[in-house]
């Protein structure tokens, strides 16, 4: 299935990136092996739809005003800190003849005996997995069994996966993927909130003494202007 995206030019003026998200578009800039960066504004909707469908693993043909497509990836979104909105957009332009590195996401299914019998917690170790490949090769996400984890003795490392044809994993065989922890004692639970009350005691403590500090710089401060606006009357 293919992925169609239309941008258009854009100036890159802090005023004209503001106006742009306040007509409902999102700047945006297309770079790549060999080519000039291009800045460019997005229609919002249309590409939170695609995004929300594909994700940043997924080819998409971006129209640029003018007439020319390019094929690329979402290489990175910059989102606000508390609106979680997107502010700006990064699009790498690919060549369908020349390999490229990624981050896949990883799909986790199946269903642990660990967790169903025996109440353990599902640890992941790793959301995305690096990998290179031809852009034609490249997979939406690769999938992770779990059903292998029966014991709190088991567990998923990365030589234990299987990618497609032509996928290449860039990162360690023996490093582990995901494993199921044992349940919580009371006990354990117990230790634990009361760790977490010490530290927020402590910070309390070291903001507080902070803050006696503060007062006593700021009270002792005219004093030493005084002294300093002195005459010397040797």
């Amino acid at each position: 299935m293919n992925f169609f995206l239309q941008a258009k030019l854009r100036e890159t003026s802090k005023k004209a990136r503001k106006a742009l998200r306040q007509d409902g578009m999102i700047p945006a800039v297309l770079y790549g092996h060999g080519i000039k960066s291009q800045n460019l504004s997005l229609a919002k909707k249309i590409f939170e739809k695609i995004y929300h469908q594909i994700g940043e693993s997924t080819i998409i043909d971006v129209e640029v005003e003018g007439g020319r497509t390019f094929k690329a990836l979402i290489q990175a979104i910059d989102r606000h800190p508390t609106t979680s909105d997107i502010l700006h957009v990064d699009l790498y332009q690919i060549r369908m003849d020349e390999k490229i590195s990624h981050d896949v996401p990883l799909n986790y299914i199946g269903e642990s005996k660990a967790i169903k019998e025996m109440g353990g917690i599902l640890v992941k170790n790793l959301s995305n997995l690096p990998i290179r490949c031809l852009p034609g090769d490249l997979p939406s996400d690769i999938q992770v069994d779990i059903s292998s984890l029966v014991d709190f003795d088991a567990h998923i490392t990365i030589a234990d996966i299987k990618v497609p044809k032509g996928v290449e994993i860039l990162a360690k065989p023996e490093e582990v993927l995901v494993l199921v922890e044992p349940p919580r004692s009371e006990e354990e639970l117990k230790a634990l909130d009361e760790k977490v009350e010490e530290n927020v005691e402590a910070v309390t403590k070291v903001e507080k003494e902070k803050k006696e500090e503060e007062v006593e710089v700021e009270a002792a401060a005219p004093e030493a202007k005084k002294a300093e606006s002195k005459p010397d009357r040797k």
